[in-house]
C-alpha cells in the first residue's frame, strides 16, 4: 500500500511542478525515482498517464480524470495524518472564539481562562458582541452562541442548556395585572427578542397539553440584554435567561412569572463550519466547556 501511494504521489508532483526535474528539487526526491514511480503507476493502471516532450509535460484524457481523483485522495490522507496527530498532541496555537457580549463576560470567560492555564501552549482570541458572525467569512473557529442552529453548512454540538424566565417590573404588573396562564399574555405588552427562533410565538406546556401564544408588544430587540433592560423599564414582560434575570430577581426588580409553564428553552452551542476533520485545539476546547458547564450550569 505504501508502495501504490509513493506512485501515486509521484504523479501528482510531478504533474503540479511542471515536469520531473521541478519535482525532484522541490520535494528532495530524485528526477530517476519519481521516473520510475509513474513509469510503474503507468504499467500498473495499463493506460498513459502522461505525455511527456523535452519541452513540455501534459496529462492524457485518462491523466487528468486520475490527477483529480488522486490529488483529492492524497489531500484527504494528509488531512486525517495531521488530524490524528493534532488529536493526540497538547492543544496549542491560537484558537478564535466569537461568543455573546454579556454571557461571554460572566460564566464563558472564566471557563474559557481555565483551559488556557491548563493548556499554556494555546491561545485565544476572544470576540464579544451581540451580532451574527459569518465564521468563514471572519476567519472564526468557533462560535459559542445562546440558539438553535439554522444555517445548513455549520454544524453544532451542545455544550450546555441556558434556562429562561418570564419576567416583567412590580409597575408592569400592577399596571396590567399578573398572568395566570400563557393565553393572558396575548393582552398584554410584550418584549421581542428576536434572537428567539419563535420570538413572536411563545411555547407554553400545561398538564401535558403544549401550546403557544402570539405575542406583541412596543420594542423588538436582538439582544437578551436590551430585552431586560426594556423590562426593567416596564415596558413590557420579557423571556430573559437565568443568568441575567436572577439578580434582579432577588433585587425585587423584576418578578419571574408563568414559571411552571414555559416550555421555550434553548441552549450554549459550540458552531463551526462544516469540516471533515475539526482541529484537535478546538475539539479539546469544545470538550472542557461540556465538562466545565456539567459541573457549573449556567446560571
Amino acid at each position: 500500500m505504501s508502495q501504490d501511494l509513493s506512485r501515486i504521489r509521484a504523479f501528482v508532483q510531478v504533474f503540479e511542478a511542471g515536469g520531473f526535474s521541478a519535482a525532484a528539487r522541490q520535494h528532495g526526491r530524485s528526477k530517476a525515482l519519481l521516473s520510475k514511480y509513474v513509469t510503474d503507476l503507468e504499467d500498473y493502471l495499463g493506460v498513459r498517464l502522461m505525455n511527456r516532450t523535452t519541452r513540455k509535460l501534459g496529462l492524457t484524457e485518462a491523466g487528468e480524470v486520475y490527477y483529480r481523483e488522486a490529488s483529492q485522495l492524497l489531500q484527504q490522507l494528509d488531512e486525517l495524518d495531521a488530524t490524528i496527530s493534532d488529536q493526540t498532541a497538547e492543544p496549542r496555537g491560537l484558537i478564535r472564539i466569537s461568543a455573546p457580549r454579556n454571557l461571554g463576560e460572566t460564566a464563558l470567560a472564566p471557563a474559557i481562562f481555565a483551559f488556557l492555564a491548563r493548556n499554556p501552549l494555546a491561545s485565544v482570541d476572544l470576540r464579544l458582541e451581540d451580532r451574527l458572525v459569518d465564521l468563514v467569512e471572519e476567519g472564526i473557529d468557533v462560535a459559542l452562541r445562546i440558539s438553535v442552529l439554522a444555517d445548513s453548512s455549520l454544524i453544532a454540538r451542545k455544550i450546555a442548556d441556558i434556562g429562561h424566565v418570564i419576567c416583567g417590573s412590580p409597575e408592569l404588573i400592577r399596571r396590567h395585572g399578573l398572568p395566570r396562564s400563557g393565553e393572558d399574555l396575548k393582552g398584554m405588552p410584550c418584549i421581542l427578542d428576536t434572537n428567539m427562533p419563535s420570538h413572536a410565538s411563545w411555547r407554553f406546556s400545561d398538564k401535558g397539553r403544549h401550546y403557544s401564544v402570539p405575542v406583541s408588544g412596543p420594542v423588538r430587540v436582538n439582544s437578551p440584554v436590551a430585552a431586560m433592560q426594556a423590562a426593567l423599564a416596564g415596558l413590557g414582560f420579557a423571556v430573559v435567561p437565568l443568568y441575567l434575570a436572577e439578580p434582579m430577581i432577588a433585587a425585587g426588580r423584576l418578578v419571574p412569572v408563568l414559571e411552571a409553564t414555559m416550555l421555550e428553552g434553548a441552549s450554549l452551542q459550540a458552531v463551526f463550519p462544516h469540516r471533515r476533520h475539526l482541529a484537535g485545539k478546538v475539539r479539546a476546547l469544545i470538550d472542557h466547556l461540556v465538562d466545565w458547564f456539567a459541573i457549573q450550569p449556567v446560571r
